[in-house]
């Protein structure tokens, strides 16, 4: 086995026994559960219960995405009992992209109990996180701070995160 150009490892195929197969070590999205389609969704939201529901919304080829995916996937373990992590692709699911106005990927939501939990950055969007965390910490803070929150019933939380570790963008109004 050996590494190949554009962070690809070359080994051999366990079915053909040929060296044609090739293994993508920075894509940590084959890690998390996916779900790709809009009732997969739903069943996520509706089904997971006195948990945080954590869904990045993106593309697993998007290399903003595959940051956060690495951070999501190392912290899954240690959240388990606290969040429930998902990968949702916005060409896959339309409907939940255009309804919480998916503009920047890769933009994360949360839920808890079915309702949708809204967190302030310090930016004029509460509804989701646009962009990777700068660290492990900062995600697994925001996480706690999110159970507890809406363990006490609230429905938004005050950010924990440092204003300089958060991603600054505009927001875009289309259809006006």
């Amino acid at each position: 086995m050996y590494v190949g150009y554009l962070g690809k490892i070359k080994t051999r195929s366990p079915v053909t026994d040929s060296e044609d197969c090739y293994l993508d070590y920075f894509n940590m999205s084959f890690l998390l559960p996916k779900l790709s389609s809009k009732k997969e969704v739903d069943q996520a939201i509706k089904s997971t219960a006195e948990k945080v529901l954590v869904l990045r919304f993106g593309r697993d080829e998007d290399p903003v995405c595959l940051q956060l995916d690495d951070i999501l996937s190392k912290t899954s373990p240690d959240l388990s009992k606290m969040a429930a992590i998902y990968l949702v692709d916005v060409d896959q699911t339309p409907v939940y992209t255009h309804y919480f106005d998916i503009s920047y990927i890769p933009s994360t939501v949360f839920f808890f109990n079915g309702q949708h939990m809204k967190v302030d950055y310090g930016s004029p969007d509460h509804t989701k996180f646009v962009g990777s965390f700068k660290t492990k910490q900062d995600f697994i803070d925001l996480i706690e701070v999110i159970y507890r929150g809406a363990m006490r019933g609230k429905l938004i939380v005050q950010s924990p995160i440092d204003p300089k570790n958060i991603p600054k963008y505009d927001l875009l109004y289309q259809d006006i």
